[in-house]
């Protein structure tokens, strides 16, 4: 009863909402609470947020496989991008949720240069919009969210370097509407810069 209260005093106060969010969780945190995905994806999508992606931190995915069903639910109300080893499944419509499993930004950047490399680019035309050109993930979060700790991984190393980050105190298992409402207020109090 208190935390509905809690929602709707939340709810009235947020003006501003970030455009792009990116969940960052463990691969653990997932096998803790595979349903929490598609509930934070419901709380993007019916606050009217344009994309949400999840970014499940593991060294090793097949541990993630029995979970893979529950994330390619996410398709029943939304347009699902799902990385998984070195496959990329799209299913659905709607709202645009992306699903990546043990990615990393460091491989990210290093597969744009092989890729350059490959295509023949001349080191001298090398710039940030050839680059990001070349990007597997081409989504600047406005907003990055990590549960249950302060450690963030090297996802989206290029494309986070201006987005707000806010910790949350609680564990994926446990996070509630409340919790994501609260990162939303802090982002709305936030002066964005931008780099500036």
């Amino acid at each position: 009863m208190i935390y509905r209260l809690y929602e709707k005093i939340l709810l009235r106060d947020l003006r501003t909402l970030p455009e792009q969010i990116c969940f960052m969780i463990t691969g653990q945190d997932m096998l803790d609470a595979p349903d929490n995905l598609s509930l934070a994806a419901g709380w993007c999508r019916e606050l009217g947020i344009k994309r949400a992606m999840f970014h499940i931190s593991t060294a090793d995915p097949a541990q993630l496989e029995r979970c893979l069903p529950r994330i390619r639910d996410i398709s029943s109300v939304a347009h699902l991008t799902l990385h998984y080893r070195d496959e990329k499944e799209v299913h659905g419509k709607g709202m645009d949720v992306t699903v990546a499993i043990g990615k990393s930004g460091r491989e990210e950047i290093a597969g744009c240069v092989r890729r350059m490399a490959e295509d023949g680019v001349e080191p001298e035309s090398v710039d940030e919009d050839l680059l990001e050109s070349y990007l597997t993930f081409k989504y600047e979060p406005d907003l990055v969210i990590k549960t249950g700790g302060d450690h963030l991984t090297d996802f989206l190393i290029w494309q986070s370097v201006y987005s707000e980050l806010f910790f949350l105190d609680v564990n994926w298992a446990l996070l509630r509407k409340v919790d994501f409402l609260r990162a939303l207020r802090d982002f709305q109090s936030r002066a964005r810069r931008f780099g500036k």
